[in-house]
């Protein structure tokens, strides 16, 4: 199975084909296809290559599946014996995309 790690959204991501990940929200629609060129490392059974930072002319390919947001998280914010208390939410956003092809 060929594996390659990705740098997409200050992160670094172990990829296969047919995989489904979540990864900081980008500026397409659903439907589109997004070209990774920032690949670290290209792992094949027999041989892997490893880039000094990129490997050239590796790209991988994905599938935009949907934009969203994920769960709410909340943040509470106290100062002991000082009344002050803050509670604010948030909800980061992200894209599904789906690996099709890996290119080294």
């Amino acid at each position: 199975m060929k594996h390659a790690i990705i740098v997409t959204g200050g992160k670094q991501y172990r990829v296969a084909e047919g995989d489904v990940i979540f990864i900081e929200k980008l500026d397409v629609q659903s439907g589109d296809t997004v070209k990774f060129d920032k690949v670290l490392a290209v792992i094949d059974e027999g041989n892997s290559v490893f880039g000094a930072p990129m490997v050239d002319g590796a790209v991988v390919t994905a599938n935009v599946v949907k934009n969203g947001k994920s769960k709410k998280i909340r943040v509470y914010k106290m100062k002991p014996k000082k009344g002050y208390r803050r509670t604010q939410g948030h909800r980061q956003p992200y894209t599904k995309v789906q690996i099709e092809a890996i290119n080294a």
